[in-house]
């Protein structure tokens, strides 16, 4: 059938001609927008944009060109100096390549016949070393290319794309290495589909919290404070603060203890957690008095030794420690953006040491808190368990248990899940909350995972109910995952329309004239002591402009006054969330905000 594009067979996609030499049967991939087909789709346009690459820019040699979770993208370098606005003429080269319909075509080459057909090209160089076994590459017209596959038959297949952007990229992904020329797209099997994605990513890009943030006055960087260290400004404090405050309530009603530890800790407690090898690359570490310290990653040490400075028994069992604990991890320079990806962030986390027995009824409790916390934000969200990565501390068996112990206590409760295979902790297997956003965009937040390892490494002990010495479980997990990222997911759910109960400024009074000032300063006063953020606007500027700016500032509630307002003892709002205007007298007012801010139920 002409819309089969690929087979798959246990597990693995094989292009048709592969499934044709090798006599390969399985299930027919057809030419849709199905998961494996969209991945065979994708990697097929990104050699297709290559190809057109190389006929434009003669002396552009290519390194990789994957797929990723919404396109694909390929990183290459050539002498010539390449923009955005490049990106239409690379497009109608490849509109050119698809309406001559070449075949695409697979090569197996020696090693030492691929090391003479690309010999001088230093990138192919560097992706040879990383190819292991069989050496195959991929031809369409005079373009061919080192390449695993799969790839669609014939180029016709690729009429629905579209280039989205041009950004640099370090060679191998280290900024020690020289930077290559990444240019990013996306591709479907029908148009309708691409110009659906295409219309959400325009809607992105007014969404985007880096640009929102901006005209919103929440937080900005500074380059002279360096990269990937926010600066909070009072609107974004403020908004940060609520939430903070929030949590930290819901955490005490659910009995957690709060602590705090350093954030500075001697490199030789990293060393028998097992960060120090296996995620020092990731770390600062500086030396005082001859003696190496690390800056904390994650705050589970500190959680350690407040456990370790009791005696406990099982009776204290689960203990819960939180922390709004200050993290510094080091991130590319080229990964940063935003608030999304940061070297400094605030992690909501918390430990929960309990004993075995009291695993599944813990990890029910967090996701209980999880459901209410995305509830209250209007966020839908999925759960993945991650298993055992190949970089881990600890023996199998122990990993197994842990691992079993999360989808016992999901299954046993009804909850479903994913897995993702290897991406686990390196000290524990864990399960992931996926949050969706209003574009239906996945974000990665928080996380539960089941730790055998560290109260092992730090001899972590309780009486248990026979007086004898027992180790703990140890349970992390952050709802949130860092107030940074969350709250860059959450301007671009919201668009910067904030819930009443955390919007940085929740009112805006405006008196119409002098003479109703004394009546706003009032009901800014009586609001304040109800922890309102308000604000009276009351510039020598016009009623028209003043409200503009306030329906600018995604104020949710705008009060005018006048002098019926002042006369009555009531208020004309324009209720922005609602959409709506009507007056209130200034009582039923205040009952209306204080059911507002009761909205929240975590």
């Amino acid at each position: 059938m002409e819309d089969i594009i690929a087979i798959k067979k246990d597990g693995v996609i094989y292009d048709t001609q592969t499934s044709i030499l090798k006599n390969i049967e399985g299930d027919a991939i057809l030419y849709d927008n199905s998961p494996d087909a969209l991945e065979v789709i994708r990697h097929s346009t990104a050699h297709l944009m290559a190809q057109a690459i190389k006929s434009l820019y003669p002396d552009a040699k290519f390194f990789v060109g994957p797929t990723v979770e919404d396109g694909f993208y390929y990183d290459f370098k050539t002498s010539e100096k390449i923009s955005d606005t490049d990106l239409k003429t690379i497009e109608k080269k490849m509109k050119e390549f698809i309406k001559k319909k070449f075949p695409i075509e697979k090569k197996s080459y020696t090693r030492a016949e691929i090391e003479e057909k690309f010999a001088g090209d230093e990138l192919k160089a560097v992706v040879l070393r990383r190819v292991e076994g069989e050496i195959t590459t991929y031809s369409q017209g005079k373009f061919e290319d080192l390449c695993r596959g799969p790839h669609v038959p014939n180029t016709r297949y690729l009429h629905n794309f579209k280039l989205t952007r041009i950004a640099g990229a370090y060679l191998g992904g280290d900024e020690k290495n020289e930077m290559l020329i990444r240019i990013y797209g996306v591709a479907f099997a029908d148009k309708e589909t691409l110009k659906e994605h295409l219309a959400m990513i325009e809607e992105a890009k007014k969404r985007d919290h880096r640009k929102l943030a901006t005209d919103l006055k929440l937080f900005t960087f500074d380059e002279e404070v360096g990269a990937g260290l926010p600066i909070w400004l009072p609107n974004g404090a403020r908004l940060r603060s609520k939430l903070e405050a929030l949590l930290f309530t819901a955490h005490r009603k659910r009995g957690y203890q709060p602590v705090r530890g350093p954030e500075l800790l001697k490199s030789d407690v990293w060393k028998v957690s097992g960060h120090y090898q296996n995620y020092g690359e990731n770390m600062y570490f500086t030396t005082i008095d001859d003696i190496e310290y690390g800056i904390k990653p994650m705050n589970c040490l500190g959680h350690i030794k407040v456990y370790q400075n009791d005696v406990r028994s099982y009776r204290d069992l689960p203990l819960k420690f939180f922390e709004y604990g200050v993290v510094h991890r080091h991130e590319m320079s080229g990964a940063m953006h935003g608030l999304f990806r940061v070297r400094e962030f605030t992690q909501d986390d918390a430990h929960i040491f309990c004993t075995p027995s009291q695993i599944k009824e813990n990890v029910i409790e967090v996701l209980d808190f999880v459901d209410a916390i995305m509830r209250s934000f209007g966020f839908e969200y999925t759960l993945e368990v991650s298993t055992k990565p190949e970089k881990a501390i600890g023996e199998d068996a122990i990993w197994d248990s842990a691992t079993q112990g999360l989808k016992d206590a999901l299954d046993e409760n009804g909850i479903s899940y994913g897995v993702d295979e290897g991406g686990g902790a390196f000290y524990g297997p864990k399960i992931d909350i996926k949050i969706l956003d209003s574009l239906k965009r996945k974000w990665q937040c928080g996380t539960i995972q089941i730790d055998f390892n560290l109260p092992e490494r730090f001899m972590l002990e309780y009486t248990d109910e026979n007086n004898e010495k027992a180790q703990p479980v140890m349970l992390h997990r952050a709802i949130l995952g860092s107030f940074e990222r969350f709250i860059g997911i959450l301007i671009e759910h919201t668009a910067g329309e904030f819930p009443f109960f955390i919007a940085p400024t929740q009112v805006i009074i405006i008196p119409i004239a002098d003479s109703h000032l004394e009546y706003a300063k009032l009901l800014q006063k009586e609001m304040m002591m109800m922890e309102i953020d308000c604000e009276v606007s009351s510039k020598n500027e016009s009623l028209n402009k003043r409200i503009r700016t306030a329906e600018k500032q995604r104020v949710p509630m705008i009060l005018v006054i006048g002098d019926e307002e002042v006369a009555q003892k009531s208020v004309a709002l324009r209720d922005r969330r609602e959409r709506k205007q009507y007056n209130l007298s200034k009582e039923e007012f205040y009952t209306l905000i204080k059911e507002k801010m009761n909205e929240v139920r975590f």
